[in-house]
This record gives structure tokens, C-alpha cells and sequence, in this order.
């Protein structure tokens, strides 16, 4: 009996023993087997993402649908804006508007922009033309153009210091990445009239001046007499008299290659407007002599102009001076 006992006691540790090895072996074989798909898990994600990467690199080394398609829509958008500038020239502004439209609604570029806002100033719609302004100087903020358009549109709607805002940055986007279609001398000029408007004299000579110190285009007749009109402000009148003499100098300089005869005549108008400022200043600083000498000259302009009104009135002022002496 005792030897019975004793061989169920042995079976018994026998099976334990099994059981704890068969544990131990099945639990490493588990803990084994997680550990194997982590790292394949981890091999697999490294594969995919070096693959990601790749393609990614290689995404402009050959061709793609959505590049292709990019550059017919760009290719259109160009297409457009020929289109419109052609109907622009003809005159058509409406269908200029339209092919803008769908130039920006394919490929919307800051010139594009200013072009159409250009457009609608032209065509009085003012609203249209700030909101194209707008948008053309958020796309690009060295868009000098668009600046100037923008300064030029609230001139019209005398916001003048917002305009002078607009010529000043006009004017550091041109030194910045300059545009064939402005020059620093206009941009004086502009800023000039605006400083006159605003009634600051001192800054109004001061761009007037810069803008005759410039070398490109050619010069205006406006820029002397309108710094002459700041210099009569100040009471500079010898400085106002000799620039409205300058003023009719360009004028007789570059009358001949005024393209249409009504050029002419207005011109030939400024010229007279001018010898009757310069005679006026003359007339303060009490030469006679020289203001009846202008007197003269805007009356022979008003005759060859046939400006039978212009001309009673300049004689009426001639005749005060020949009493007054």
C-alpha cells in the first residue's frame, strides 16, 4: 500500500513537472511570437513610408494628369488675356471684361487683375475696379502697377491721402522689381500733384524737382507749371514765372509732334493759360512792362485759336495796363 502511494506521488510530480515545461515552452513560444510581428510590423510601416518618399520625389521627374492639366489651364489663361487685350485695343471693352473673367476663373494672377480693375475704371465702375486693385496687390505686394492704378482710382474719388499711401508704395515696389510700363518720374510727378492737392507745398516742389531730375521718358509741361502753382503758393514768384516760361518752352519743343491737330490746340491753350499766370506774377512784383509782354503772347495764341473770348478778355487786361501807365 505504502509503495502504491508512493508511485501515484511520482505520477503526480511527473505530470506536474509536464505541465510546468509544456507552460514555460508555450509561454516563451507566445511571447516569441508578438515580438515577431512587432518588428515585422515596424519593417512593413519603414517599407511603406521609403516608398511614399520616393514617389513623392519623383512626383515632377515625370509627367502627372494634374500637371498636365495645370498647364493647359495656365496655357488658356494666357490665351484669354491676348484676347482680351486685342478686344481692349478695338475698343470692345465689354468682351475684354469677359475674356478676363474667365482668364482669372482659370488661372487668377495679379496682372490679370489689373488689367480688368483697369477696365472697369474706364467704364466708370469704380467698386469693381478698387475690389480687382485689391485683390492684384494681395497676389503680389510689389505690383507697382496695380499701386498706382489704385492711387489713380481714389484720386478720382479724392481720397488723396489714400492715394498718396498708394504712390508711396507704387514707388517702393518699382525700385524694387520695377515694370517697364511706370518710371520714377512719373511717380514723382503723380506724387507731386497729389502733395499740391493736399496744399503741401514744400513736398509738392521737392517731387516736382525729382521728377525733372530724371532721366527717363520725356519731360512734361505739367510738372513745371503745376510747381510753379506750389511756388506761387509760397510766394516764390520769380521761381513761378521762370517755370511757367519753361513750361512753354517744352510746349513749343514738342508741339509739332503732337499726333492730332486738337492735341495741338489744347496745348497751344496751356501755353496761353500760362503767359497769363506769368504776366499776374508779374504784375505782383510791379514789372509792368513784362506782364504786357505775356499779355501779348496769350493774345496772339487766343487769335490763332480763334478763342474770340479768350482773346476780348486778354485785351481787356492789356488796355488796364496802358491806363495804368
Amino acid at each position: 500500500m505504502k509503495k502504491t502511494k508512493t508511485v501515484k506521488r511520482n505520477q503526480t510530480k511527473a505530470v506536474v513537472k509536464r505541465n510546468v515545461e509544456k507552460d514555460t515552452c508555450c509561454g516563451a513560444t507566445s511571447v516569441w511570437s508578438w515580438t515577431i510581428y512587432v518588428y515585422w510590423f515596424i519593417i512593413l510601416f519603414f517599407i511603406a513610408a521609403t516608398f511614399y518618399l520616393l514617389g513623392r520625389s519623383h512626383e515632377f521627374l515625370r509627367p502627372s494628369s494634374h500637371r498636365i492639366i495645370a498647364e493647359e489651364k495656365l496655357m488658356q489663361a494666357n490665351d484669354y488675356v491676348d484676347s482680351a487685350k486685342e478686344k481692349l485695343v478695338a475698343g470692345n471693352m465689354e468682351d475684354a471684361v469677359a475674356d478676363l473673367n474667365a482668364a482669372i476663373d482659370s488661372n487668377a494672377t495679379s496682372d490679370t487683375y489689373t488689367l480688368r480693375g483697369e477696365i472697369y475704371m474706364q467704364m466708370g465702375d469704380y467698386q469693381k475696379a478698387l475690389d480687382d486693385f485689391n485683390s492684384a496687390v494681395e497676389i503680389d505686394t510689389l505690383n507697382a502697377v496695380a499701386f498706382y492704378d489704385r492711387a489713380l482710382l481714389n484720386m478720382r474719388l479724392e481720397n488723396n491721402e489714400a492715394a498718396l499711401v498708394d504712390i508711396n508704395n507704387a514707388m517702393a515696389a518699382q525700385l524694387k522689381k520695377p515694370s517697364d510700363i511706370l518710371s520714377m518720374r512719373n511717380l514723382y510727378a503723380k506724387r507731386g500733384q497729389l502733395n499740391l492737392w493736399l496744399k503741401n507745398w514744400q513736398g509738392a516742389v521737392a517731387d516736382y524737382t525729382n521728377s525733372l531730375a530724371r532721366d527717363e521718358g520725356s519731360v512734361s509741361a505739367n510738372v513745371y507749371a503745376e510747381r510753379a502753382e506750389a511756388y506761387t503758393a509760397l510766394g516764390e514768384y520769380e521761381n513761378a514765372i521762370n517755370d511757367y516760361a519753361s513750361a512753354v518752352r517744352v510746349i513749343s519743343e514738342q508741339i509739332q509732334a503732337a499726333a492730332t491737330q486738337e492735341e495741338r490746340e489744347a496745348q497751344s491753350s496751356d501755353a496761353m493759360s500760362y503767359f497769363e499766370k506769368s504776366a499776374a506774377l508779374h504784375l505782383n512784383l510791379g514789372d509792368m512792362d513784362a506782364a504786357r509782354k505775356d499779355l501779348e503772347s496769350a493774345f496772339t495764341i487766343a487769335a490763332a485759336l480763334n478763342d474770340e473770348e479768350s482773346a476780348n478778355r486778354i485785351q481787356a487786361l492789356i488796355n488796364g495796363l496802358d491806363n495804368q501807365q
